[in-house]
């Protein structure tokens, strides 16, 4: 009976652990991709009205382009 009992424990903590890992691997991927989003938010906030301007975004548009770093920041006005 013990037998049993030990192998049923270690299986549990085998799920136990990978479940831990799985949250801590998507808590650093969640990590990674703010401080990805972070650094270019900064960088864009460093920059001229000119330098904005040549790029084609402006300072309203900042946290959107950081936030959608694969899309065209040239498609987000619509056309006049």
């Amino acid at each position: 009976m013990s037998t049993i009992y030990q192998r049923t424990e270690l299986v549990q903590t085998a799920v136990w652990q990978r479940c831990n890992v799985s949250r801590f691997k998507n808590f650093w991927i969640a990590l990674q991709e703010w401080r990805k989003w972070e650094r270019l938010r900064r960088d864009l906030c460093k920059l001229s009205d000119r330098e904005l301007m040549d790029i084609g975004i402006t300072w309203s548009e900042i946290d959107y382009v950081a936030s959608n770093r694969n899309s065209d920041p040239r498609g987000i006005r619509s056309a006049d």
